[in-house]
């Protein structure tokens, strides 16, 4: 921005913006007031508003209450922003007044400053751009088209990414098979098939979920106005906005059947951030369940090893760390922690109007925009690439001592714990203690101890 000011005046008076700058007095304002922190509205936050203010200026034409050449104008200036021009005339902190109306000027104002060059005359942020309109049905609008659009065009396509992916991992490395663990301690065996499996249910159940909430996101607040009662809005906004809009995005978005509770409430979003969060978790199990298989390499679990993809230590020459399950640990901490404050946000709703809706846009966007770009990293550079150890799988089996479990059924629990206790005190594979300890048949038992046998489940004959 230029150093040089222009003078603007707003029902409070007169203040100095900088006289490049596209937005007008309230976002100055604002911009004064709030030096709380360098967090700025998404870029796909702001880019869902131009489409709200694109949508109203076209049913407000239509319905005859805006001039066709104004209409046409803040139609243009919306364009711009939404293809990703004049981001940069966003500049009001997250942490601002809760309606968000400080962002909302801020849109009215860089709308109405690049429709009046347009045009060649003046066009308002309040009477023209911001007409039929509140801050308080605009905002909460904005929450669910952003987030809307996000999960659909987005997210979605990253989770059915992850999915063919662990699904093609089991194809080509299911058959082998691995010592199970339980508390972290040796169990009975299962193939990688198996385990797999649990990830790619946890990701689908985890889409199904993310869906099915969303689905709650495509009903607006717009036509709502201050309190939900409508006012300076025409009668027929609420249902023409939500279709025009729809065409825009090409999505099914509607209007609200009840716009009191779309604006006093963010249960809608509240919902969707609990599914986002429990996508969160299930991330972490993969991540630390890769982490863990690929442990080592000499002295861990070393089961699998990950693709190596930058030197691990600045003093250890050689060591290669997990970063990509790593990483996306901590993107499950921020997930799960932005979870929590979309929950305390969302109790902001103080009778008609929640207050806290720009934290909550903030939050939300932030964490569908990290499982996104997490979902293709753990598929792409952790899952996809790692490659099985044979000769640990094997090693680990022939020595596990849970593997008389499968004996219970012809020697009794208390005989085979005391085969598997002796194994793991000598050290000897359990096959070899069980022949000495018992009368069964070397050949019997080799086809009882089968590791491979025992992934199938029952008692094996």
């Amino acid at each position: 921005m230029s150093t040089e000011y222009r003078h603007e005046k707003d029902s409070m008076g007169e203040l100095q913006v900088p006289a490049d700058a596209l937005y007008q007095a309230q976002t100055q304002r604002a911009v004064n007031n709030f030096h709380i922190s360098a967090m700025r509205m998404p870029a796909r936050f702001i880019q869902a508003l131009a489409q709200i203010k694109r949508a109203a200026a076209t049913v407000n034409t239509e319905l005859g209450h805006l001039d066709a050449n104004v209409g046409g104008a803040i139609d243009n200036a919306c364009r711009e922003i939404i293809a990703g021009e004049h981001l940069e005339h966003f500049p009001v902190d997250v942490f601002q007044t809760g309606s968000g109306t400080s962002t909302n000027m801020n849109a009215n104002e860089v709308i109405a400053t690049r429709a009046s060059q347009l045009l060649g005359d003046n066009v308002h942020p309040n009477d023209h751009v911001n007409m039929g309109q509140s801050s308080n049905d605009v905002i909460p609008t904005a929450i669910h088209v952003s987030s809307a659009l996000a999960i659909e065009k987005e997210l979605i396509p990253a989770l059915d990414h992850l999915i063919s992916v662990i699904e093609a991992k089991i194809e080509q490395v299911g058959s082998h098979v691995k010592t199970g663990r339980t508390h972290l301690m040796d169990a009975m065996p299962v193939t990688f098939a198996q385990s797999m499996s649990a990830w790619r249910e946890q990701v689908v159940k985890a889409k199904q979920q993310i869906s099915a909430s969303a689905e709650h996101l495509h009903q607006l607040a717009q036509g709502g106005t201050a309190v939900g009662t409508g006012i300076n809005a025409d009668p027929e906004f609420s249902a023409r906005f939500a279709k025009q809009l729809a065409a825009q995005t090409d999505s099914h978005f509607q209007g609200a059947e009840n716009l009191f509770y779309h604006i006093a409430t963010q249960d809608s979003v509240v919902a969707v951030s609990g599914q986002l969060k429990t996508a969160a978790v299930a991330f972490m199990k993969i991540a630390n369940d890769l982490r863990w298989m690929n442990s080592g390499p000499l002295g861990g679990i070393g089961e699998i090893e990950l693709e190596a993809l930058q030197p691990g230590s600045s003093i250890m020459p050689g060591k290669v760390n997990p970063v990509i399950p790593e990483a996306t640990a901590m993107v499950s901490a921020q997930v799960i922690g932005n979870d929590s404050t979309i929950t305390v946000a969302g109790q902001a709703g103080n009778f008609e109007l929640n207050v806290m809706l720009p934290v909550i846009a903030y939050n939300v966007l932030q964490s569908i925009e990290l499982l996104t770009n997490t979902s293709y990293a753990l598929a792409d550079k952790a899952i996809a690439s790692f490659v099985v150890r044979e000769d640990n799988l094997q090693r680990s089996l022939a020595k596990n001592p849970i593997l008389v479990t499968a004996l219970n059924p012809i020697i009794g629990y208390e005989k085979a714990a005391a085969i598997a206790k002796q194994a793991y005190k000598e050290n000897k594979a359990i096959l070899d203690v069980a022949a000495a300890q018992t009368d069964i048949p070397y050949k019997e038992l080799e086809k009882l101890l089968d590791p491979k046998g025992l992934t199938l489940g029952g008692i094996q004959k």
